[in-house]
C-alpha cells in the first residue's frame, strides 16, 4: 500500500507539472477554449490514482444537477473531490483560499478558470467578496463549489457547517445541490497512505430556492450528513480496509 502511494504521489506532481507546462499557452485564450484545461488533469489525476492505488468511484444522481448556474454544497474529507467534481460539472467555479491563486501556474489556472478567491481577514468584506463573485459567475452559468464545513472533516467528525452556504442560498436564488461522499476513507486527510476500495458519492435532489434560513441550513445539513452516514456504513460492509481509517481519523479529530 504504501510503495503505492509513494509511486502515486510523485506521478500526481509529475502529472501536474507537465500538463501546466504543455497546456500553458491557453492562459493566453478567451476563458471559453480552455476551460477543458482543468477537467482534463484532474479526471488524468484520478486516472492515475485509480490504477495505482485501486481506488475506483462509484457516482450517484448525476441527473440532480441543473442545468445552468446554481450552487453545489459538497462534503469535504478528502483532496479527491475537489479534483472528482472538476470534471463532474459543466463549468465549476471553486470558492477557495485566496493564497493557492498565488502558487505559480496553480493559481494563474484557477484566476483564468473562474475560481473565486477568499479573502478571510475580515468576515464582512469576506462575504461581500464571495457573493459578487458568485453571482458574476453563477449569472455565467457556472456552477459555484462550497464546501459548508469550510476545510476538510474526519470521517466520523461531528458537523460543523457554518454560514457562507446559507448567505448565498439567500443572496443568489438559485438551486443549492447537496453532494455527500465518503472519500475520507481512500484518500484520508492527513495521510500518506492511500487505500484500495470504492469512493462513493452522490448528488442529491437540489434544494430550491425560497426556504427561510434556519429551513434551510436544517435541510442541507440534514440531507448531506443522513446520506454520508450511509454511504460510510456502505463503505465499511464493503471495504473492511477502511475501518482503521475511520477509527484514526476521529482519534485525530476528537484530540
Amino acid at each position: 500500500m504504501y510503495a503505492r502511494s509513494i509511486l502515486f504521489n510523485v506521478v500526481f506532481y509529475v502529472n501536474f507539472a507537465v500538463q501546466a507546462i504543455v497546456f500553458s499557452p491557453m492562459l493566453l485564450l478567451p476563458q471559453r477554449y480552455g476551460i477543458w484545461v482543468t477537467k482534463f488533469w484532474t479526471a488524468s489525476s484520478l486516472f492515475w490514482h485509480r490504477l495505482i492505488c485501486g481506488v475506483k468511484e462509484d457516482v450517484r444522481g448525476l441527473e440532480n444537477i441543473p442545468k445552468g448556474g446554481c450552487i453545489i454544497a459538497a462534503k469535504h474529507q478528502s483532496t479527491w473531490e475537489t479534483m472528482r467534481l472538476v470534471y463532474m460539472l459543466d463549468k465549476p467555479a471553486y470558492i477557495l483560499k485566496r493564497e493557492l491563486m498565488w502558487i505559480p501556474l496553480l493559481g494563474w489556472y484557477m484566476k483564468k478558470y473562474g475560481h473565486i478567491p477568499v479573502d478571510r481577514g475580515s468576515r464582512s468584506k469576506a462575504l461581500f467578496s464571495i457573493t459578487e463573485h458568485a453571482k458574476d459567475r453563477v449569472a455565467k452559468g457556472f456552477q459555484v463549489i462550497i464546501f459548508p464545513e469550510g476545510t476538510r472533516r474526519a470521517p466520523l467528525a461531528p458537523p460543523n457547517y457554518r454560514y457562507g452556504v446559507v448567505h448565498l442560498y439567500k443572496e443568489l436564488q438559485v438551486p443549492v445541490v447537496p453532494v455527500a461522499l465518503n472519500a475520507g476513507l481512500y484518500w484520508p486527510r492527513r495521510s500518506f497512505a492511500h487505500i484500495p476500495g470504492t469512493v462513493r458519492v452522490e448528488v442529491l435532489p437540489p434544494i430550491e430556492p425560497g426556504l427561510d434560513s434556519a429551513t434551510f441550513a436544517a435541510k442541507l445539513q440534514q440531507s448531506i450528513e443522513d446520506k454520508t452516514n450511509e454511504l460510510m456504513q456502505e463503505a465499511r460492509d464493503r471495504d473492511p480496509a477502511t475501518r482503521r481509517i475511520v477509527v484514526e481519523e476521529h482519534v485525530a479529530e476528537v484530540t
